[in-house]
């Protein structure tokens, strides 16, 4: 349900409300009160939990990225001290 259908949903229920006798009235206002304050909680609950989740995912993104180019560092430094060692003790110096 979108936010326009639950606000006409929500529109037409206070309606109904308010054509009831006044000892159910008031205790039918605040019901859809609530409702209505718990669907808003609902709503931020939801988008900050979508915020976290983007976040997590872009944290995710850069770990893979500094753990692939750590990869390739260290590729690259033991190519050298191979070469290096080689240089050192070429393997007809015995």
């Amino acid at each position: 349900m979108n936010e326009q259908d639950f606000q006409q949903k929500l529109g037409d229920l206070i309606e109904q409300i308010n054509d009831l006798p006044p000892e159910h009235k008031e205790k039918m206002q605040s019901l859809a009160k609530q409702t209505a304050e718990r669907r808003a909680r609902m709503k931020r609950s939801i988008g900050q939990l979508q915020e976290s989740l983007d976040y997590l995912r872009m944290s995710i993104k850069y770990l893979v990225f500094d753990l692939e180019a750590t990869r390739r560092e260290n590729k690259y430094l033991r190519e050298m001290l191979r070469k290096d060692t080689e240089e050192d003790n070429p393997e007809g110096a015995d």
